[in-house]
């Protein structure tokens, strides 16, 4: 009987943790930074820092969250043919709330190799306040500049919430 009491909460716990995650499924569409800086560090040719900060608009927002736009600020380490990237987004529901990422990965500077990041999300404004996360994106450059974004995970609300 204890051992049966043992299994039935542990199905319990499993169950519940599990509903308390949501899924994150949102494609972004981010044009050229609108302002972008580039510093040649001088060490080695081709080795240069860069900061940039533009907007990006949701071309399709699945789960929950239903994310509509976004802003980017983002620093990029680069050496000869790739770089290292982290940056910040802060992306708008459609109610208006925020929800607040952080992201790091690398990419090639050839813009026909993909290139993709690992997130977390770490805070939110209204019912989103406390809410956790974190997934992945894989991206795709296009010669004007602009990328576009697949990015999926889950995230969950925390206690009380």
């Amino acid at each position: 009987m204890r051992k049966l009491l043992l299994v039935a909460l542990t199905l319990f716990v499993s169950v519940s943790v599990a509903m308390a995650q949501s899924k994150v499924d949102t494609k972004w569409h981010c044009p050229k930074a609108t302002t972008e800086h580039t510093l040649d560090i001088g060490d080695t040719p081709d080795h240069s820092f860069y900061i940039g900060q533009g907007t990006c608009d949701a071309t399709s927002s699945g789960g929950e969250l239903k994310e509509k736009t976004g802003t980017f600020t983002e620093f990029h380490d680069a050496w000869k043919t790739s770089f290292n990237f982290h940056g910040y987004f802060n992306a708008t529901t459609d109610n208006g709330e925020k929800v607040n990422y952080t992201y790091e990965g690398s990419a090639s500077t050839d813009t026909t190799k993909p290139a993709s990041n690992k997130w977390k999300i770490v805070g939110g404004t209204g019912k989103h306040k406390g809410i956790k996360g974190s997934g992945t994106c894989s991206g795709k450059a296009s010669a004007d500049g602009s990328y576009d974004w697949e990015c999926t995970g889950t995230y969950s609300m925390g206690m009380g919430k």
